[in-house]
């Protein structure tokens, strides 16, 4: 028997049963991203919407919609360029130091905007003033530096120390800019210089196209405005506001309609009340789930509807494209990463053309992939990175925090494309980025780093000395590669060496002398736990290990294969375990370890051991929360959340600088930083040990 899905006609407050919310429906046909595009543009009209006139100071960052033509001359007349003396330039000819020139002095003064009333003749002068006219009869200024002025019974003379050449010091009329000349042609984007040319030649308005408003609405019950109090289970809506920005960065006026619940007469009234605007883009409720309803209330509100649901794209791949009655409605997935990444795809190039700029603006690079980068055939992936410096030119980092991050575009510079038959791409492939913005400044300091809010203390303040910062956070293996291979300027990390003991010591002394160690701050390891736990309170760490692996019913939380912590860890679940019943070897480098793969006679992996976050926040965020009862991170971190602790031991996190990089300003800086008194102390309050 099969439920029948919630019908168009269904209450608003009716909720779908739990078979029907699990049966999800397909796509109605995933097609590749090219022909999503053609089928896309095929139903719109992609050109500007219109012009309209503004005034100078409104036509910053708008788009010229004609050419500019100049009525007049720029400057308009001949003009001196320096203090002295107008001249006639044959009268200087041999003049110097020695064997002076001697020219008489007019009476007339030329000061900018006064009209000359007297020709200088041959044997005459007159006095200018910078931007003064120049007289009729005079070629030349001589500058007052390179003359004196003598009073002689007859009247004043210029002595002439310099000769100058015909035309010296002079701006001529129409030099700068020639009446009808075409100055500014339309489609160009009018910053401060460009207004300046347009005053220039006398404008005070101009005609640009009309900017396209775009109406931005976030949908679901689980979305919350910022600035209200965040239900459990809710997120708040950082779409609205990443949507927002990038539409007036292309030129669009955002119209943000807020947040509508999964209600589907209201969604449907909001949606239509949006159509009355240029384009209507949603963010949500695309993906064919029960509880989606966008794609539902756009299909049916006009010709031709829904021109391509789902997409071969990774991520995005729900994304939803209609145009109603000849305007674009995008439905947008409601992750963050798969929201951005798709609406620049196939809504900003929309936005850009409809206010007058060019369809495609794709600004590329060459950069080596630093890691294997694997993909799956049959989608288009779209894989975001961020750039580092490095010997031999750019090192192309993914950003692999998976569609739900808000922070991926922000930390992004630009993105890998990888083709739909694709499989594998290896480390140190030459590829092609797509940079995000083409303005995009390289940083004056190059971070590879683990996680540590003491480290953050530390890069704020460099950053407050005006230094450009880039920071990746990958764990400390990766960051201690990184700076082998010479792609960062710094690596923060906390590396327990299993065969001595030590951290990161015994790593920089086994580089071969490449690397140079900068000694850092002490952090305690503790066992995180909810307080009021029976199974570990007033116990020691052995006691509480063994009381928690014993539970059935307990959870733990993992670290990411790589991490200090995740060492850490395994080394003591090793321990706890081998006391429990026989070998058991765990794989701190898998990356993704079951519960089920314990060998045969081992004592079995803990539940939970499996799930692997990349933070200690993380980590306490998932005990706190109650989907784990246990993990290990530091006791600053646990205290955040109010968490109980045992300590387990100190480690150390400490600063790996490759010795072809030492002598930056931004280490130099750095440096300083690591050992300021008022930073030392910021750090001690933390909790760290100095």
């Amino acid at each position: 028997m099969t439920t029948p899905p919630l019908s168009d006609e269904s209450p608003p407050d009716e909720r779908p049963s739990a078979e029907s919310a699990a049966r999800q429906t397909q796509f109605l046909e995933v097609i590749s991203r090219d022909e999503a595009e053609r089928r896309f543009h095929q139903h719109l009209t992609l050109k500007p919407l219109g012009s309209e006139w503004v005034v100078l100071p409104a036509a910053l960052r708008r788009i010229l919609a004609e050419d500019i033509v100049s009525s007049v001359d720029v400057p308009s007349f001949d003009r001196s360029n320096v203090d002295g003396f107008a001249v006639q330039a044959a009268d200087t000819f041999a003049a110097d130091e020695e064997s002076p020139r001697v020219v008489r002095l007019n009476g007339e003064v030329l000061a900018p905007g006064v009209r000359p009333q007297t020709t200088v003749e041959s044997g005459m002068a007159t006095t200018i003033a910078t931007g003064g006219m120049l007289p009729r009869g005079a070629d030349a200024v001589l500058m007052v530096e390179d003359s004196d002025v003598v009073a002689t019974p007859d009247g004043p003379v210029v002595e002439i120390r310099r000769n100058v050449a015909t035309g010296q010091n002079v701006t001529f009329a129409g030099t700068d800019i020639a009446r009808g000349e075409t100055v500014l042609r339309g489609g160009a984007l009018l910053t401060s210089r460009e207004l300046g040319v347009l005053a220039a030649v006398g404008r005070d308005g101009v005609t640009v196209y009309r900017r396209p408003r775009v109406a931005i609405l976030s949908t679901g019950d689980e979305i919350v405005p910022p600035g209200r109090p965040l239900p459990v289970g809710s997120v708040y809506d950082s779409n609205a506001a990443i949507l927002g920005a990038a539409v007036e960065e292309l030129g669009g006026e955002p119209a943000n309609l807020g947040v509508i619940s999964d209600d589907e007469p209201r969604l449907e009234a909001a949606v239509r009340e949006a159509l009355k605007h240029d384009v209507v883009v949603l963010s949500g409720g695309t993906s064919k789930g029960a509880g989606d309803l966008s794609y539902r209330i756009v299909a049916r509100l006009g010709e031709p509807g829904i021109v391509a649901h789902g997409v071969a794209l990774k991520p995005g791949k729900p994304i939803c494209l209609a145009v109603v009655d000849g305007k674009p409605v995008v439905i947008l997935p409601g992750f963050p990463t798969s929201a951005i990444f798709t609406f620049h795809e196939f809504v900003a190039p929309v936005i850009r053309v409809l206010g007058g700029r060019p369809l495609d603006q794709r600004h590329t690079v060459r950069a080596t992939l630093p890691m294997r980068v694997n993909s799956q055939r049959g989608r288009t992936e779209y894989l975001l990175v961020s750039l580092f410096d490095r010997d031999d030119g750019l090192a192309a980092y993914p950003i692999g925090k998976g569609s739900g991050s808000v922070t991926t575009f922000s930390q992004a510079d630009g993105f890998l494309t990888i083709g739909q038959q694709t499989e594998l791409l290896n480390e140190g492939a030459d590829v092609s980025i797509t940079l995000l913005d083409r303005s995009i400044e390289p940083a004056d300091l190059h971070v590879v780093t683990s996680h540590c809010i003491g480290f953050d203390l530390l890069l704020s303040r460099l950053q407050q000395r005006s230094f450009r910062l880039k920071v990746m956070t990958v764990g400390s293996m990766g960051a201690l590669a990184a700076a082998m291979r010479g792609e960062c300027d710094i690596a923060g990390m906390h590396l327990l060496d299993e065969a001595t003991g030590k951290y990161n010591r015994p790593f920089v002394d086994n580089s071969a002398g490449t690397l140079e160690l900068l000694p850092g701050y002490g952090r305690m390891q503790c066992l995180v736990f909810r307080a009021g736990d029976v199974r570990c309170v007033d116990k020691t760490v052995d006691e509480a290990l063994k009381t928690l692996l014993a539970d059935p019913d307990c959870r733990m939380v993992n670290r990411n294969p790589g991490s200090g912590t995740r060492i850490l860890l395994d080394r003591l679940l090793d321990e706890a375990r081998a006391t429990d019943g026989g070998p058991c070897k765990t794989a701190s480098g898998d990356t993704a370890v079951a519960e089920a793969s314990s060998t045969e006679g081992s004592a079995p992996l803990p539940t939970g051991y499996g799930v692997q976050v990349r933070s200690h926040n993380a980590v306490c965020a998932a005990v706190k929360d109650g989907r784990a009862d246990w993990g290990v991170a530091i006791d600053v971190v646990a205290r955040m959340y109010d968490l109980a602790t045992i300590p387990l031991q100190e480690e150390r996190f400490d600063f790996v600088v490759p010795r072809s990089r030492r002598d930056r300003p931004a280490v130099a800086a750095f440096r300083e930083i690591l050992e300021d008194a008022e930073v030392r102390r910021e750090l001690h309050l933390l909790g760290f040990r100095l």
